[in-house]
């Protein structure tokens, strides 16, 4: 007796949640309305929710063209030039590249 009364919740826990989904994807169908649980998909500038996701995997890529070293310098040496690579702020000084961290600049490689 058990066993049916046990199927019968099931069932009706799944009759009851298509029925929601179903009254909200027809009110996210009218004009001017959304829906409680569907609703329409946004794009969003920023990170992505899905780590396979392309914005994510350009995002990864882009950063791992510039490495940091274990070399960290108290101050720039002269006539070095201020760039952004990547969206990442970088201070050119002939060929080697530093980047601000922390009160202090870390040699960086730029791939």
């Amino acid at each position: 007796m058990s066993m049916k009364r046990t199927s019968l919740r099931y069932i009706s826990a799944a009759a009851i949640i298509a029925a929601l989904v179903t009254v909200d994807a027809w009110t996210a169908g009218q004009p001017g309305r959304e829906g409680v649980f569907i609703g329409e998909a946004q794009a969003r500038v920023g990170r992505p929710l899905t780590p396979a996701s392309v914005a994510g995997v350009a995002r990864r890529t882009t950063r791992r063209t510039i490495r940091r070293s274990a070399i960290y310098v108290a101050a720039l040496p002269a006539a070095c030039v201020r760039t952004s690579i990547s969206g990442t702020v970088l201070w050119q000084c002939g060929g080697t590249y530093y980047q601000p961290y922390g009160g202090r600049y870390v040699v960086v490689y730029v791939d």
